[in-house]
């Protein structure tokens, strides 16, 4: 039976009505076997495939095509996606001393007299924590907008915040106002904010089943490839001169302009065309295009069953989560090992690393190829993850770095209260960040941000988003605030308080978490209503082939 609905994250609209009716799998069925008719009897003797066949949709797929279509739709989300998130991340640390001449220029040329120094640095505080604020406003915009939008529009009308900041970055310093740096950054973290969410959900959506981790991690390698670019870029030799740092903040237009060029050409995610807008030619379409037809039946059975299960319900709304008893596991799993990502100490390793490298005896002038290291460990580390991901699985990998990182941080701990007593414990120390950094890397940079993809269905999948995403900028937030605090009272010891967090979210992630590696989306659904209800042999959403078969779209 049709029915209507209405979206609470965002205007409420009809799904559209298509023009056939019958389930997906029967017009699958019987546009295929129009297309076979279309071809010369003695196809088979040719050696014809089905990927051969003309499509009913007006091209012909192959399936060496295929696979670079699914390809290609990786990296035109991530170019312009969680790459700008990592880019905009560190492009910020090489200008920092520019930045603040430039903010105490300004305030002279207008008033007469330099601005003090508590004055400078705090308005250089309220550039850098700008855009975790920015990210949070993005994070609270990803749910509605891929409700609303789509995935694939929600990442293309995101590139108006770019343009916005690469323009307000590019005219700053002619226009004498510091105040355009800080509204850039806020645009360029409403950016991240919402690619950060909406890129994993469209490539998790997209994805096959038996890719689906592999394809979902590439958003962790884009993070990762992105602070390397950033690294890079903003090296003095490049664009991290005092007269340059305008271009260099506004060199993140150009991942933007791929984007906006690349993404109009491939598909949308077929989940959203038929469950959220019941679309199913659509749906057939993006699915030929980015499986070819060779193996698609089996896929649009649990494409079927995900809708009959979903039932029609609305999208639900971040709140609405932290009160089913039925998703309790799942948010449980989000809140923990989402905010353990954030507060494992990853991000304080970057920022203790210079200062590490110096006391390694690394000329000053150097120092800045060796933070590219860290950068370039990280980025090594989520290709090797991307590899084994589908072969050892999710919880594998996440216990697997949280016990390496607790390993190599009491290493540094250890290192840091004896640097004194040896002379080759900075050494030690040193090789401890890049060790730190490759554990983080393997599992929960990548691991981390499937879970929001894989736990929840989908109408609760863009509200996860919204909550993990929120959580997730708040904790860069203080973590920021808080860790000259802590590194000033702990003193060596300030990596105590992170080592609890990691053996916290390994202990969690044995006893809590189920593995998902392999498994549909209905399937893993099931698995976590049996865990959230005990006594229930099966949930009660459920919809068996004898439903989905009699379902109209």
């Amino acid at each position: 039976m049709n029915r209507s609905r209405s979206y609470s994250l965002g205007p409420s609209h009809r799904r559209r009505q298509p023009q056939s009716h019958g389930n997906l799998l029967s017009q699958w069925n019987s546009a295929l076997h129009a297309a076979r008719m279309e071809c010369p009897r003695d196809s088979s003797e040719k050696g014809l495939l089905d990927s051969d066949l003309p499509s009913p949709y007006g091209f012909r797929l192959g399936r060496k095509f295929q696979g670079w279509v699914l390809l290609l739709t990786i990296c035109a989300a991530g170019i312009g996606g969680t790459f700008q998130f990592g880019y905009n991340l560190s492009i910020i640390n090489a200008p920092t001393l520019y930045i603040q001449e430039f903010t105490n220029e300004t305030w002279q040329m207008r008033t007469g007299r330099p601005l003090p120094d508590h004055l400078v640095l705090l308005v250089w505080s309220l550039i850098v924590s700008l855009y975790p604020l920015g990210g949070l406003l993005g994070a609270l915009l990803a749910g509605p907008l891929a409700i609303t939008l789509g995935r694939k529009k929600s990442l293309l009308v995101n590139n108006i915040f770019v343009v916005a900041a690469a323009t307000l970055f590019g005219f700053s310093r002619r226009a004498g106002s510091f105040e355009m740096v800080m509204l850039g950054r806020l645009l360029v973290g409403v950016s991240a904010g919402v690619s950060m969410n909406v890129q994993p959900m469209y490539l998790g959506e997209s994805a096959p089943k038996e890719l689906r981790g592999a394809v979902a991690m590439t958003s962790a390698i884009f993070t990762a490839l992105g602070i390397v670019m950033g690294q890079v870029v903003g090296l003095r030799e490049l664009l991290g001169g005092p007269q340059a740092w305008p271009l260099l903040l506004a060199s993140c237009l150009v991942p933007g302009v791929l984007q906006l060029a690349s993404l109009p050409l491939l598909p949308e995610s077929p989940r959203y065309l038929l469950i959220d807008r019941g679309d199913s030619e659509a749906c057939l379409a993006a699915l030929q295009r980015l499986r070819g037809p060779a193996d698609l039946a089996g896929e649009l059975a649990e494409l079927e069953q995900e809708r009959a299960a979903c039932g029609g319900r609305r999208a639900r709304r971040p709140w609405e989560l932290f009160g089913d008893r039925a998703l309790r596991r799942q948010v449980a799993s989000l809140v923990v090992l989402g905010g353990a990502m954030e507060l494992c100490g990853n991000d304080a390793v970057y920022s203790y690393a210079s200062a590490m490298f110096v006391q390694a005896r690394i000329p000053p002038e150097k120092v800045q190829y060796a933070v590219i290291g860290t950068g370039g460990c990280e980025l090594l580390a989520t290709l090797v993850s991307c590899v084994v991901i589908e072969r050892v699985g999710r919880r594998v990998l996440l216990m697997g770095g949280y016990c390496l990182m607790t390993c190599w941080g009491s290493v540094f701990t250890a290192a840091l209260c004896l640097q004194s007593s040896f002379p080759w414990m900075p050494y030690l120390a040193m090789s401890c960040i890049f060790a730190f950094i490759l554990s983080f890397g393997i599992g929960p940079a990548g691991v981390t941000g499937i879970l929001a993809t894989e736990l929840f269905d989908q109408t609760a999948r863009p509200a996860a988003y919204m909550v993990c995403g929120v959580l997730m900028w708040t904790m860069l937030f203080l973590v920021g605030l808080g860790f000259p605090f802590i590194m000033e009272g702990l003193s060596h010891f300030l990596y105590v308080p992170f080592l609890c967090v990691c053996v916290c979210a390994a202990v969690y992630t044995f006893f809590f978490l189920p593995e998902t590696k392999g498994k549909t989306f209905l399937e893993i659904s099931e698995e976590l209503y049996r865990l959230n209800f005990p006594g229930w042999s099966q949930s009660p959403m459920w919809r068996g082939p004898e439903v989905v078969q009699s379902t109209e779209l």
